[in-house]
């Protein structure tokens, strides 16, 4: 298990991080998430010894990490980690290597990812030659060539085209099937909703909501309806006499609200059937959008 506890770090007046707490289990996937500046980049960074922390530890199996486990960990950064000039299969087989492997190991690894993320036929290519969604594939695949314990990505999926993030989510499902611990950032928050196991949002160095995705929607103060009433061919504000209601938008026909969690959904709806032709109604929990919305805002000075 990876934990990172009460971390602390800040560049000369700005705080990166300011008390930074979470874990990521084996076998499951965290969806690490926070608006721009939160401290994503730095506490990932932390993992890797790339940050001095002014306080705070990072622990795995319930130990500082040392060099020789930190050497089963793969990492992808946000930025390119690559060298341009250097050829695809070339790279893999350094950084595995690197990763101690030997030269046999190494090579049959390189040609299995090759192959596993499409880019068998690149495999002589110089890097700088790639498209920027082969250039993610082939950052991928040095994360994943030494069959690494905890994987840390930082978003993996950023300028990817559908398929691109298909490819890449079915990998990324795979590493947490066979036992490693799964750490991702994105700003696509429907994409970690399909794959997360778990969620942390950081907002302003510290962590503001965390835990299994299924524990952390039920325990929302909230629920919402999306819903579309009309009457006379118009849509009507049928929601607007009902305490405790929250209009977040209307777009032409339809509206969606926030309603406390304990709400009777059977009274909303008899209430829109009483208004005029109900279109469709849907009681929902919160989307992951919804929980990063909710803890951000909480979190707010």
């Amino acid at each position: 298990m990876l934990e990172l506890t009460g971390l602390e770090k800040r560049y000369g007046d700005v705080l990166a991080l300011g008390g930074c707490t979470f874990r990521a289990q084996p076998g499951r996937m965290v969806g690490f998430l926070g608006p721009n500046g939160s401290g994503k980049t730095t506490a990932m960074r932390s993992v890797f010894g790339l940050v001095a922390l002014d306080a705070g530890s990072v622990h795995w199996r319930g130990e500082p990490i040392r060099p020789e486990e930190r050497a089963r960990f793969g990492y992808m950064p946000e930025q390119r980690g690559l060298y341009p000039r250097m050829r695809v299969r070339d790279q893999a087989i350094y950084f595995a290597r690197l990763h101690g492997l030997s030269s046999n190991e190494a090579a049959t690894a390189a040609d299995h990812w090759l192959e596993r993320l499409g880019l068998t036929d690149r495999a002589t290519a110089r890097v700088e030659e790639l498209s920027h969604g082969n250039q993610q594939r082939v950052q991928l695949i040095i994360a994943l060539v030494h069959e690494a314990d905890l994987l840390i990505l930082d978003e993996p999926f950023s300028g990817l085209d559908p398929l691109g993030v298909a490819a890449l989510g079915d990998v990324v499902r795979e590493q947490a099937a066979r036992g490693a611990a799964v750490v991702f950032s994105s700003h696509q928050l429907d994409l970690v909703e399909d794959l997360c196991d778990d969620i942390a949002v950081i907002n302003g160095g510290r962590v503001v909501l965390d835990g299994a995705l299924d524990s952390v929607r039920a325990a929302s103060p909230s629920r919402y309806v999306h819903a579309s009433v009309l009457a006379d061919g118009q849509p009507v504000p049928w929601h607007a006499a009902i305490e405790g209601v929250e209009l977040l938008w209307e777009r032409g026909t339809e509206a969606r609200m926030r309603v406390p969690t304990d709400t009777d959904p059977a009274s909303l709806l008899a209430a829109a059937q009483a208004a005029g032709s109900v279109g469709f109604f849907r009681f929902e929990p919160p989307s992951l959008s919804d929980l990063f919305m909710e803890a951000v805002a909480e979190a707010r000075p």
